[in-house]
């Protein structure tokens, strides 16, 4: 939640020192104010849509749009610590939550374009049907802005679920 109010407060200041009212900001972004004054109140946080159209309606240029959007993510990330998570699993499905937390909100079609990994193979993976290949899964969680913690732990826990499962397929 802290992250999420961080955020908040953050674009409060983007529109501050821009010197907008929500209503003409509501006018740039094609929000309407309330939605506008909802992306700022912590509570929970706006869509990437949102807060890009709230940037961009405050004069954020486009090179810093990238930044946000690490931002953004970080903030959106679960709110559950995602190592213990694979510190605790014992299983490929639970392995697949945990990684799943990791790449939200992004869908299965924006991991795809991000990564070039077939959707089907990374839905698999999330579901904990198939065993992912250590380095595409690196691949993975390193696009989506993992932690080198959290990287480690997504390796530690696929080594150690490879090492008690050797029947189960790996895709490269």
């Amino acid at each position: 939640m802290q992250d999420v109010e961080g955020f908040a407060a953050a674009l409060q200041r983007v529109r501050r020192h821009a010197a907008v009212t929500y209503r003409e900001l509501a006018q740039r972004a094609h929000y309407s104010h309330p939605h506008l004054i909802r992306a700022t109140s912590g509570k929970q946080l706006p869509t990437w849509e949102v807060a890009a159209a709230f940037l961009g309606g405050c004069g954020v240029p486009a090179d810093l749009m990238p930044v946000w959007r690490r931002r953004w993510d970080e903030a959106s990330r679960d709110p559950r610590d995602v190592v213990s998570l694979l510190d605790k699993a014992e299983s490929l499905e639970q392995l697949g939550a945990a990684v799943a937390a990791l790449a939200q909100p992004r869908s299965l079609r924006a991991l795809e374009q991000e990564t070039g990994i077939p959707r089907a193979t990374i839905q698999a993976w999330l579901r904990g049907t198939r065993a992912p290949g250590r380095d595409r899964l690196d691949h993975l969680v390193r696009t989506v802005g993992a932690t080198a913690e959290e990287r480690t732990a997504v390796a530690r826990t696929l080594d150690r679920l490879s090492a008690s499962e050797p029947a189960r397929t790996t895709t490269r």
